[in-house]
C-alpha cells in the first residue's frame, strides 16, 4: 500500500482563548488521488481541521495541536471566508498569487489562470477588480487561485455555501473536473453533503469521539419545517422602493411586507448585497425613493443613512455575508454588551442561539457557524424592528439551521420585518412569505 499523503494520529488542536479543544482524537489517513468530505455539527472543528492539514494552525501564540500529522504534498485550501482570500485588486492578480509564491514560470502562469477562471466559471476580465465581485464570486475566484497553483492535495471549506444552485453544481462539477485531470487529492468540509455524492469516495463525521467514517446513508439532508407564510393582499409595507439605484446594479422596485419574512434571491452578481446594505441605510443611493413604515422610523425623518448609528441599530439591524466584519471587541460577551443592549437580552439572545458556553472566547476564533450566530444577535441586541441578513444559514448544522429558522419566524410573529438573502432552498422553503427576484 502506497503511503498516504496526509497522516494524523490522536490529532487535537486547542485555541488559545479557548477553554477546549477545537476538536481531539483524529486518526486519518488519505491516499493520493482520494476525495473524502468531512461533515459534522457546527463548533465541532472542522475548519479547525482543515487549517492544520493546510499548515495554516501551525504551534505558536495562537494555539497548539496534540498527537502527530505528516502532509506529503501542495496543499491549497479554500477558506470558508473567501473574502480573506482575496489579496490583489485585479482578478488575474489575484489568482496568479499562489502559483508565483510557488516559484511557478511566468509563462506557464498566465495559461494557469485562464484555465482557473474557466475551470469555475468566473466569467469576468483579467482586469476586473476583486472589490467588485459578489461573495459567491470570491469563492470561485479562491477556488481558481488553489487551482492554479496546482495543489496535489484540494482542501475546500464549505465552498458551495453562497452559491445559487446552478453555481453550485458548476463548482462541484469543476472540482471533480479539476481532481481528474491533475489526480489531486479532495477533502470537503460541508453541512449540506448530498449534492457531493458522486464526486467523493467516501465520507466522514467529526465529533467529540473524533473522527468517524459514515456511509452515505447516514448523510444528513434538508431539515423538515413548517412552510412559509402567504401574505395577504393588501398587507402593510415596512419598506417599498420606487427605482431606488444603489452604488451598483439597474433600479430597483421592491416591496417588503410588515411583519413578515421576505426572501432575496437572484444569481450571484446580481446586486443583492448592494441594495439591502442600501435600504439598511449603509450604503448611498445613486436616485430613486425608499418609503419607511412609522414602525420603522419612529419618529426619526429622512433617509437612514442619515440617522445616527445609535438611532439606526435601534430601528434597523443587519447581518453582514462576513460576519467578522460586525466583530470588534475581543470577547463573545462584550461583542453583545457594545451596544448597550439590556443584561436580560444579551442572556437570552446568547442562550437562544447556543452561544452562552462561548461568553470569553475570542469572536474570531469561533467556527463559522457560530460567527454567524454571534453576528445574527448582535444585530438582535437592539430589538429593530427591520432586519436584513446576508446568507443567514452559512456554516449551519441541521440544529442550528432549524433553531435559527425558528428565531426569526417569531421575530415576524412579534411584528419584526425580516429580509434575508439566500441561495437556501429549504430556508426559501420555510421563510418566503415573500420573495424579490433579482435579474
Amino acid at each position: 500500500m502506497s503511503t498516504p499523503v496526509v497522516r494524523a494520529r490522536g490529532l487535537g488542536y486547542h485555541h488559545a482563548t479557548r477553554a477546549t479543544p477545537a476538536f481531539t482524537g483524529v486518526d486519518f489517513d488519505l491516499a493520493a488521488g482520494e476525495r473524502v468530505l468531512i461533515t459534522g455539527d457546527s463548533g465541532s472543528g472542522k475548519s479547525t481541521l482543515l487549517s492544520v492539514i493546510a499548515g495554516l494552525a501551525s504551534d505558536g501564540e495562537e494555539g497548539r495541536h496534540t498527537g502527530t500529522i505528516s502532509v506529503d504534498g501542495t496543499v491549497g485550501m479554500v477558506m470558508q471566508d473567501p473574502e480573506a482570500q482575496t489579496i490583489l485588486t485585479r482578478v488575474g492578480d489575484d489568482v496568479a498569487f499562489g502559483a508565483e509564491n510557488l516559484g511557478v514560470a511566468r509563462a506557464e502562469i498566465w495559461p494557469r489562470v485562464e484555465q482557473a477562471l474557466d475551470a469555475v466559471g468566473l466569467d469576468v476580465p483579467l482586469d476586473h477588480n476583486t472589490s467588485r465581485l459578489s461573495g459567491g464570486q470570491k469563492q470561485r475566484l479562491a477556488l481558481a487561485g488553489v487551482i492554479a497553483m496546482g495543489a496535489s492535495i484540494i482542501v475546500l471549506d464549505e465552498p458551495t455555501a453562497n452559491l445559487d444552485p446552478a453555481g453550485r453544481a458548476d463548482i462541484i462539477a469543476a472540482v471533480d473536473r479539476v481532481c481528474r485531470f491533475t489526480g489531486a487529492s479532495l477533502i470537503v468540509v460541508e453541512h449540506r453533503p448530498r449534492p457531493w455524492a458522486a464526486v467523493v469516495d467516501s465520507f466522514y463525521r467529526l465529533s467529540a469521539d473524533g473522527l468517524q467514517r459514515i456511509t452515505g446513508s447516514e448523510l444528513p439532508g434538508a431539515p423538515e419545517l413548517q412552510p412559509a407564510r402567504q401574505v395577504p393582499a393588501g398587507a402593510p409595507l415596512a419598506v417599498e422602493t420606487r427605482d431606488l439605484t444603489p452604488t451598483w446594479g439597474p433600479p430597483r422596485s421592491v416591496a417588503l411586507p410588515e411583519g413578515y419574512s421576505t426572501v432575496i434571491t437572484g444569481a450571484n452578481g446580481t446586486g443583492k448585497t448592494t441594495l439591502a446594505l442600501a435600504l439598511a441605510g449603509l450604503s448611498p443611493t445613486r436616485k430613486g425613493e425608499a418609503a419607511y413604515s412609522t414602525s420603522v422610523r419612529r419618529g426619526l425623518k429622512g433617509p437612514p443613512i442619515e440617522w445616527t448609528s445609535r438611532d439606526l441599530a435601534q430601528r434597523i439591524g443587519y447581518v453582514f455575508q462576513d460576519p467578522e466584519h460586525q466583530f470588534v471587541t475581543g470577547t463573545v460577551q462584550a461583542e453583545m454588551e457594545l451596544s448597550g443592549a439590556p443584561a436580560g437580552r444579551v442572556d437570552k439572545l446568547l442562550a437562544r442561539l447556543r452561544l452562552e458556553h462561548l461568553r470569553s472566547a475570542n469572536p474570531f476564533t469561533l467556527s463559522g457557524g457560530e460567527k454567524r450566530r454571534l453576528s445574527v444577535a448582535t444585530a438582535l441586541a437592539n430589538a429593530p424592528r427591520l432586519v436584513f441578513l446576508d446568507e443567514p444559514t452559512f456554516g449551519q448544522d441541521d440544529r442550528t439551521f432549524v433553531e435559527l429558522v425558528g428565531l426569526i419566524r417569531e421575530l415576524t410573529d412579534d411584528g419584526v420585518t425580516v429580509a434575508s438573502i439566500t441561495h437556501d432552498e429549504a430556508f426559501i422553503a420555510a421563510l418566503g412569505d415573500h420573495r424579490e427576484e433579482l435579474a
